[in-house]
């Protein structure tokens, strides 16, 4: 294949890539609305356990040879990211009981400035002031879009540390994951996450849904927003840069507030227009102003 070719096909599947992760990252703020009162029934470390485990069982029924073909090593990496993503959740849900959800939501997206600098750091990834001005942009729509309030408590704290963790989870999937070991590497994270957060849940005992609309709600978030989502992230990690894929992965609160007027009655307001609006311009300022070719590049570790 001629450099050209190689080059025409790698951007093809970078923009690919990109709309994955924005179809994932749609999925995950569909949710926000769907489970804004099924938490006040079922306590959240115990509906994530739910939740994984039956997005872990989907993932097994439909590829079952998957985890057998992954190495010991590609093995050792998955469960390291699923550590790292199932702590996060915990933390960010037990924070989220102690600061109110916007402060929470607020908080947990300053991934977007984690990831550069551990990606930086660990990776030696370099970042271009252009897409720092990104990191800004998304920061400060985030703010808007989601800021009523601040204060520095026990709930910031731990919600502070889960974005850190969750940038360490970006971090490593754009260093481990390749696309033809993606969904075995998905399917060990997934179980792994259900793991702990089982672990998490079983001192209280476990309370399942115990309403029709519940259960249906659980297994839209299990096969889409929690299989699906972590499959397409999972591979299309494996093409981008891990700020990159932050920085898209931002508009995740810009997705919920969208799902939250067309589906959950909410009005729109100028805040939710303005903070999306800086959130997107953030996502197409990665997506459209060339980068230089170090920048095009993933690094990866290699097995």
């Amino acid at each position: 294949m001629t450099p050209e070719l190689l080059a025409a096909r790698e951007r093809r599947l970078a923009l690919l890539a990109t709309l994955t992760l924005l179809a994932m990252t749609a999925c995950w703020g569909s949710t926000f609305f769907l489970i804004h009162d099924l938490l006040d029934r079922v306590p959240a470390v115990d509906f994530l356990a739910v939740r994984f485990a039956i997005a872990s069982a989907a993932m097994l029924a439909l590829a079952p040879r998957a985890l057998a073909r992954l190495t010991p090593e590609l093995r050792r990496r998955a469960l390291v990211l699923g550590l790292l993503y199932g702590v996060a959740q915990i933390l960010q849900t037990v924070g989220l009981a102690h600061t109110a959800a916007s402060v929470s939501g607020f908080i947990t997206g300053l991934y977007v400035v984690c990831t550069p600098l551990l990606a930086a750091a660990i990776l030696r990834t370099r970042i271009s002031g252009l897409t720092w001005v990104a990191v800004a942009l998304a920061v400060c729509g985030l703010a808007v879009l989601t800021l009523q309030g601040f204060s520095v408590g026990y709930g910031e704290a731990l919600t502070l540390v889960a974005a850190v963790i969750y940038a360490l989870h970006i971090v490593g999937l754009g260093a481990w994951s390749t696309p033809s070991d993606a969904i075995g590497m998905s399917i060990l994270q997934c179980l792994v996450i259900a793991g702990i957060c089982f672990v998490a849940a079983v001192p209280d005992g476990i309370t399942l849904p115990d309403r029709a609309g519940d259960w249906l709600a659980v297994v839209y978030m299990a096969l889409f927003a929690g299989a699906a989502a972590l499959l397409g992230q999972t591979w299309a990690q494996a093409h981008l840069p891990p700020t990159r894929s932050a920085i898209i992965m931002s508009m995740e609160p810009v997705f919920a507030a969208f799902f939250a007027v067309l589906l959950g009655g909410e009005s729109v307001t100028l805040r939710m227009l303005l903070g999306g609006a800086m959130v997107l311009a953030a996502m197409l300022v990665v997506e459209l102003v060339p980068r230089r070719r170090i920048e095009a590049e993933v690094t990866h570790i290699a097995v």
